[in-house]
């Protein structure tokens, strides 16, 4: 392949453009901030399943208190009225008298369990209510910090986004001259050689693969005309002869 070597020489540029911009989308891509906002929403959903577990419970203790209070209240006003209809005289008869108070004594004993029961019931849900609320304020926190990091990868992505656009707008102007079979070449070659298609020859080694070139291929290049595409013999790569190449 032939190509001026000035069209050869901007092909460099076109490599340090697209490089710069391979390094800033791989910077968008992995910045510590997206890292720790995966790390923190993958948290966060540990949390909040614990927390809806929490609420649930809660939910049923609160039920089961309520059942409970309803109970203690219904045995304590049969207490009242039974109280209620001796101390008024209602009941006569010294059997019926003596039944209801050894009833009243079953009521008390009754009360006391329901009461004892209620209060398993309130200190169950106090420690439920106290872990939902723990969790819950994690959940604050940690959305809280959700959002502060989201705010810094977006200024962040604002900066490497302008200088990415600039990158491809001087990538754009860079590429203007560069014969079309020279371009379709180095393009082939950048998808095929991790994003390095064409690197310059300096100080007798490749900028590509970092190999030193022998001296038997070294006197290849230096015979080639200077309109001749040169590609490294280790790598494939685009050979760009400079002033600093060595021969």
């Amino acid at each position: 392949m032939k190509a001026d070597p000035s069209a050869q020489q901007q092909l460099l540029s076109v490599q340090e453009l697209d490089s710069r911009a391979d390094h800033l989308r791989h910077q968008r891509a992995s910045l510590p901030e997206i890292v720790r906002i995966a790390e923190l929403e993958t948290g966060r959903g540990d949390v909040d399943d614990r927390l809806r577990d929490a609420r649930i419970v809660v939910d049923d203790l609160t039920v089961e208190q309520k059942k409970a209070d309803a109970d203690v209240e219904q045995v304590k006003a049969r207490r009242t009225r039974d109280r209620d209809r001796m101390d008024q005289g209602l009941i006569t008869n010294p059997k019926d008298l003596e039944r209801m108070q050894h009833e009243l004594v079953s009521l008390e004993r009754r009360i006391g369990s329901l009461e004892d029961a209620e209060l398993e019931i309130m200190e169950q849900l106090e420690d439920a209510q106290g872990t939902a609320d723990t969790l819950a304020a994690q959940l604050a926190e940690t959305d809280a910090q959700i959002a502060e990091l989201v705010v810094a990868r977006d200024a962040r992505w604002v900066e490497i986004d302008t200088a990415l656009a600039e990158a491809e707008a001087a990538r754009a102007a860079a590429v203007e001259g560069v014969p079309e079979d020279l371009l379709a070449l180095y393009e082939r070659l950048r998808a095929q050689k991790g994003g390095v298609g064409a690197a310059a020859l300096r100080a007798r080694q490749c900028g590509g693969c970092q190999l030193t070139i022998d001296a038997a291929e070294l006197g290849v290049i230096r015979a080639a005309a200077a309109d001749e595409v040169i590609r490294c013999e280790e790598c494939q790569r685009i050979l760009v002869r400079t002033p600093e190449s060595g021969l």
